[in-house]
């Protein structure tokens, strides 16, 4: 199976990110306009410090009865794991799956942030493969193959 380098090579390497003071009203402007479900937190220099989506906003403000407007984002954002772009589909799917993960941040070497993988794009990867498999299985049970 594939890696995180294969899902970005087709997504591209787009982050959008938003600063820990902003407020998650900003943030959710943010997410409405570029219609995408999480935001990565960076701080001045670009470094990864959390995520923020629409799930916590649902969960940690709108269901604590606490303003988006007064609320920043640093006071709800979420340290996801990260991957780098050598990790496998299957270890996604495991950090993913085990505490309900839908975006995982990809970081070079160095620790930059370089990438988001969602799940979706987990999921359109797995797919695209299996299709791509089953196709060459019939080329070759037809006798078709090259």
């Amino acid at each position: 199976m594939g890696t995180v380098f294969h899902i970005l090579k087709r997504k591209g390497h787009d982050v959008f990110s938003v600063r820990p003071e902003i407020s998650v009203y900003d943030g959710l402007e943010l997410l409405v306009e570029k219609r995408i479900g999480c935001l990565m937190v960076t701080d001045e220099t670009g470094k990864y410090l959390g995520t923020f989506t629409e799930r916590d906003y649902a969960r940690k403000v709108i269901l604590k009865g606490r303003s988006s407007k007064e609320t920043l984002v640093s006071e709800i954002m979420d340290p996801h794991p990260s991957v780098s772009e050598n990790s496998t589909i299957e270890e996604c799917m495991e950090k993913m799956s085990t505490k309900g993960y839908r975006h995982l941040p990809v970081m070079d070497g160095a620790g930059n942030l370089v990438g988001v993988v969602s799940i979706s794009d987990v999921v359109k990867y797995i797919i695209d493969e299996q299709k791509f498999l089953l196709e060459h299985m019939g080329d070759y049970i037809s006798g078709t193959h090259r």
